[in-house]
């Protein structure tokens, strides 16, 4: 008997998307699957919009607002599948993109994950281009975490596909996260695995530029979450393998979240820089477009920073006004 797959849905105001994303979940060409849609307090019409799937096979639960991981761990407490492959209520999944990491890994690779292929798209999938990243290659657990992290590359939740007994090792999603929850989950997965095996061909297509997307927040909760992520990867990487490359790796991590909230958060900032030197130290640059690497060689990369914060705040109509107090600040 084919193996079954549950695909996952956690759910929180996503009206607008969620019709295309269940479609794509139910075009599977892999037919043993279920899909399970846990809409954690929306406040829009997306339970509704979810409860008119159910004639389809779709299984619909709602809870209150708890939180995107805490929606995953309740779908994967009801989910019966030997894969799990988890989508964002506004991704999508190509047709054949289960079938293609189901066949990967039921060949003989049990004991590992399988992601597969992504691009970004704004209003259509079409808009999609799906460029190679170094990511996209089999690697063991380590070598993969270091590749991601010393690249600042991504592979999103939907792009994954977990073997049951990998996914119950690693355990439940930390609902005490929010920023990189998924980061903090897969890093876990991973390690757990006994590798990575990219699927060319399985394609996932990763919704951008959504205002209300938890991955663009930037309030201090949202710092404090992304900066706790760092600090269990860390603790989980380490504990794998404590090595010179692996600290660098880990410091560079730390020493990037610097440069994200420079000049604000000055707490969080200690924090960081503190495991920056426990680690041993960072030589990353940061990283900016043409305008903001002029500006790092004309008045060094914090005051480029708080130029392009100004700018961010107040648009380019206002560039001279910021250029004044960048160089008040000084």
């Amino acid at each position: 008997m084919k193996p079954l797959v549950s695909i996952l849905i956690p759910c929180y105001n996503a009206q607008a998307w969620l019709t295309e994303t269940l479609e794509s979940a139910l075009a599977q060409t892999w037919s043993n699957k279920e899909i399970i849609v846990v809409d954690d307090g929306s406040k829009d019409h997306s339970l509704v919009v979810a409860k008119q799937f159910e004639l389809h096979g779709i299984k619909v639960i709602t809870q209150q607002n708890r939180g995107a991981s805490a929606a995953r761990n309740r779908a994967f407490q009801e989910a019966q599948g030997d894969f799990i492959q988890y989508l964002d209520a506004d991704d999508l999944l190509a047709p054949d993109k289960v079938e293609r990491q189901v066949q990967l890994l039921a060949g003989g690779n049990s004991d590992y994950v399988a992601a597969g292929e992504w691009a970004r798209f704004y209003k259509n999938p079409s808009e999609a281009v799906f460029t190679p990243q170094p990511l996209w290659a089999d690697m063991s657990p380590v070598e993969w975490l270091i590749c991601t992290w010393e690249g600042n590359w991504m592979m999103h939740p939907a792009a994954w596909l977990v073997p049951r007994q990998i996914a119950e090792q690693a355990g439940f999603w930390n609902e005490s996260l929010s920023l990189n929850d998924d980061g903090e989950y897969f890093c876990r997965v991973v390690l757990a695995s006994a590798g990575v095996k990219f699927c060319w061909g399985a394609r996932t297509y990763y919704r951008s530029g959504i205002s209300s997307s938890l991955s663009g927040s930037k309030s201090r909760n949202a710092f404090e979450s992304a900066l706790h992520t760092l600090e269990l990867n860390t603790n989980n990487l380490l504990a794998r393998e404590d090595s010179q490359r692996t600290r660098q790796t880990c410091a560079t991590q730390f020493q990037r979240f610097i440069y994200e909230v420079y000049p604000d958060l000055p707490n969080l900032r200690q924090q960081a820089q503190e495991k920056v030197q426990q680690l041993g130290g960072s030589d990353v640059k940061p990283y900016g477009g043409p305008m903001f690497q002029l500006l790092s060689r004309t008045v060094g990369w914090q005051q480029a920073k708080r130029i392009q914060k100004l700018v961010q705040r107040y648009g380019y109509n206002k560039w001279a006004l910021g250029w004044r107090l960048a160089r008040q600040i000084q």
